[in-house]
């Protein structure tokens, strides 16, 4: 290192030295001004090595050419580089269509008599699979043979803008068209487009490309056959032949085009069923006479049976024959018909008190696909330099896939400009902690490029998704409010129903119970998505404040039921300072926690993190309404109740216990930073606690478990928190290590081991693991020898058996068996009472 130094030294005083050469030899020159004139008048002369005359000859002698391009190279460019998709080319079409529709309307209202017989302004697609081809029709403006030259004939034409210009700059049109290239991303799947044509103001005419320099226009020998509006139709190419079949037409239009003000009808066909008779089959003629024999039998037969009647079975109405069931065949006929597509309707334009709830329902379960009702919703929409219309919905449930790709996954909202879809899943416009919300997002003026599929300011965007985010905030915040009210007022009822029903002895169970209004509605929401609140704390640092007023935890006074931090400072004691947490694996374990000891004994408060991200979170948000958030884990703790008297105890505890501290730390060696008298102990002899800024057991745990961690104990240590042994003072098994270390100089190997397995067991207790679990089991058998008055040292020894005495047991056992045998015997040979009478 010293060696570079000096090298730089040594380069910059050479540098230095040259410099102030330079400066020495440009001294001894002054020019003249004379000089200096000249050298300017010759610059403003000469430019670019062409003198003032030069120039004007060149401007007289020049001659203009016009560009020159290969027309179907540029528009082979300008098609493969605008889009990314194929299937966007309906989109456009549809978009276009739309347009059309739109300038009608707009003339109607001037002209009542504009739209003619063709009164309904509507879009509709056919395909033709055996032709593959596929058609649009639309009753719009339509085009004249002008306007066919000139919209469709020069690219980036757009009739749109022309329109809107022409009629009244700044005017308030809902119109998609811009850039004038969307009709030609129909050569992305197409070789040649045939388009028909019908304006008021002309004949029909059609127009036929096939994306090359060239095309032609001409009038329809058909005559007029549209009557107003215009026919479009594309022959696919081989790899587009996919969009002659109706579902994916069908789907292609539901995404993107869904929401187009006017009804879009698809030609498809359907599959009817009918019931037809089965017709008999003909009889021969002999048969039919032996049938006509027979029935004229019967016939006189009936008659001499009508003379025999009396006259009350005459009274009686003759009953009618029930006639024989035909038999019925179900029959498949394929018809085509016309379906309309967009049936759902883009409401979020409508005003919120137009809109009744079910509507809500309704649209959310066909935008999301969900089964189960939103548990909320926001409508509204903002003025300003972003002006934008929203649509956003709160699931009920969580997606069971919601955390599997959470980095990967985008946004859920749907973003819109003049109701078409530009994109699906817009990342930027919802942060990824909110990506659970869906809904849509509808601009009118939103910058977009000509694709339509990139928006071109990100300073739109991110006002956008700042606004967005907020009133998501905003709205879940309102929700918790509506929870908290709710529970106010059930507690006032339940109050007037104990005085009411004071006289009852019926009791309920808990499936009785009836449910509390306020727990059913943000509890359950908080239940499946409060893990993304808890990112969002973590992640958003400009709305961490505001999301940390919705977080929800567990306290040691109320571990059945989730609070708000609010509420947590509401019940604080007078002289807390901080908001006491403590992280663990489960509330149970918590509760038990050693660590909670003195807090439980002066009633204080902690708040219980059991979710895994809940000591990230907290650790991200540092505070709370000017209130630090303190882990009962780290660190010193001050309950605020100090006194002189106190202070003054503390000292002496501290003096009292130093031998036992300094040998117990030099025991331990590595294994503790720090011994000393614990504020949180009153019935444990120890614990452990870790460094302020460092992994606390929990964290560790978390830690260890990660598949990706970092293994190496040597890379990691440093965050793993030093750890601190605190003792209790008033334990006996202190007290009495205490007098053991002050009663030797050198105290025995069962004081050693007694002390250590304090620290092990202080460890346990605390949350850590044992380093070495083979050494605790040592250790923990010697203690077990020496509380047996056993040698601490002695080993295992085998147990002596004397092997005589269990032959000795063997021959009289086996005696034994011979005498019962043989007594068995005789019982069986002497005969009974009834054998000796009967004899």
């Amino acid at each position: 290192d010293s060696m570079k130094i000096t090298k730089q030294i040594i380069t910059l005083l050479v540098a230095f030295f040259l410099c102030l050469n330079s400066l020495r030899a440009q001294e001894g020159v002054v020019p003249d001004i004379e000089d200096i004139n000249e050298a300017t008048n010759t610059n403003q002369e000469i430019v670019d090595g062409f003198t003032k005359e030069d120039r004007e000859l060149l401007e007289k002698a020049s001659e203009k050419h016009q560009f020159d391009a290969d027309v179907s190279r540029l528009m082979d460019i300008i098609i493969n580089s605008l889009y990314t998709h194929k299937e966007v080319f309906i989109r456009e079409l549809i978009s276009n269509a739309s347009d059309a529709c739109d300038k009608v309307r707009f003339l109607s209202i001037q002209n009542p008599d504009y739209l003619g017989e063709k009164k309904d302004l509507e879009i509709r697609l056919e395909y033709d699979g055996d032709a593959k081809t596929f058609t649009i029709i639309d009753t719009g403006i339509g085009m004249s043979k002008r306007d066919l030259i000139k919209n469709l004939g020069t690219v980036a034409k757009s009739g749109t803008t022309s329109f809107i210009e022409a009629i009244s700059k700044g005017s308030s049109l809902n119109l998609i068209g811009q850039f004038g290239v969307g009709f030609y991303s129909a050569y992305l799947v197409s070789n040649k487009v045939v388009v028909t044509s019908k304006n008021n103001e002309d004949e029909q005419h059609v127009w036929i490309s096939t994306a090359g320099a060239s095309y032609t226009v001409s009038k329809d020998p058909r005559g007029d056959t549209i009557g107003r509006g215009t026919r479009i139709t594309l022959f696919l190419k081989e790899e587009a032949h996919e969009f002659s079949e109706q579902e994916i037409i069908k789907k292609n239009i539901k995404k993107y085009s869904e929401f187009i003000n006017f009804p879009i009808y698809l030609r498809v066909n359907k599959t009817y069923t009918r019931e037809e008779e089965i017709p008999e089959p003909e009889k021969p003629e002999e048969e039919e006479k032996k049938e006509d024999e027979t029935e004229e039998t019967k016939e006189e037969e009936k008659k001499e049976d009508d003379l025999e009647v009396s006259d009350e079975e005459k009274k009686e109405e003759p009953k009618e024959e029930e006639e024989p069931k035909k038999k019925t065949r179900t029959i498949n006929e394929w018809k085509w018909d016309w379906e309309l597509i967009n049936e759902n309707k883009p409401i979020w334009l409508r005003e919120k008190n137009d809109i009744a709830n079910e509507d809500y329902i309704k649209f959310y379960k066909a935008l999301s696909k969900d089964q189960e009702d939103p548990y909320a919703w926001d409508h509204g929409q903002t003025e300003g330099e972003a002006q934008y219309k929203y649509l956003i919905f709160f699931p009920s449930k969580r997606p069971y896939d919601m955390f599997e790709n959470y980095y990967g996954k985008n946004s859920a909202l749907k973003l819109y400009v003049r109701r078409v879809l530009v994109n699906e899943q817009f990342e930027e416009l919802m942060p990824r902690y909110l990506n659970f919300i869906k809904g849509v997002v509808d601009s009118d003026d939103l910058p977009l490029n000509v694709s339509r599929e990139q928006l071109q300011q990100d300073k739109m965007v991110k006002m956008m998704s700042k606004k967005l985010v907020r009133t998501a905030i905003h709205k879940m915040l309102k929700l918790a409010a509506e929870k908290d009210s709710d529970d106010d007022d059930e507690d006032d009822d339940n109050e007037e129903d104990d005085e009411d029903k004071e006289d009852t002895t019926e009791e309920t169970t808990e499936e009785e119970k009836p449910e509390k209004k306020g727990e059913n509605k943000f509890i359950k929401f908080y239940e499946n998505f409060g893990k993304n609140i808890k990112l969002g704390v973590i992640e958003d640092t400009a709305n961490r404040n505001r999301l940390a007023k919705l977080l929800r935890f567990y306290t040691t006074k109320n571990a059945k039921d989730l609070i708000s931090l609010d509420d947590y400072i509401s019940e604080m004691k007078e002289k807390q300072e901080d908001i006491y947490f403590l992280a663990g694996e489960d509330k149970e374990t918590m509760l038990s926690s050693p660590l909670l000891q003195k807090f439980k004994e002066k009633d204080i408060n902690v708040l219980l993190l059991d979710d895994p991200i809940d000591e990230f979170c907290v650790q991200n948000l540092g505070e709370y309404e000017k209130k630090k958030l303190k882990n009962v884990a780290k660190g010193d703790i001050n309950f605020g109740d100090s006194d002189d008297k106190q202070k003054k105890k503390e000292k002496k505890l501290r003096e009292a216990f130093k031998v036992l501290v300094d040998w117990w730390k030099k025991l331990l060696g590595s294994k503790v930073e720090n011994i000393k008298i614990s504020k949180r102990l009153s019935d444990s002899p120890c614990i452990i606690v870790t460094s302020e800024y460092g992994y606390t057991a929990n964290m560790a745990r978390i830690q260890k478990a990660q598949a990706f961690t970092n293994q190496d104990k040597k890379d990691s240590s440093y965050m793993y928190g030093k750890k601190t042994l605190e003792i209790n003072p008033d334990h006996p098994a202190v007290k009495e290590l205490r007098e053991k270390v002050l009663k030797y100089e050198v105290p025995p190997h069962e004081v050693e081991d007694t002390a250590v397995l304090l620290f092990d067991t202080a460890l346990i207790d605390s949350g850590f693991g044992i380093e070495d679990p083979h050494e605790f089991s040592a250790r923990m058998e010697r203690v077990l020898k020496y509380n047996l008055n056993v040698d601490r040292f002695e080993k295992a020894s085998p147990f002596e058996v004397d092997l005589d005495d269990e032959e000795e047991e063997s021959t009289e056992a086996n005696t034994e068996e011979n005498v019962d045998m043989d007594a068995e015997r005789v019982e069986e040979a002497e005969p009974t009472e009834e054998e000796r009478s009967d004899l």
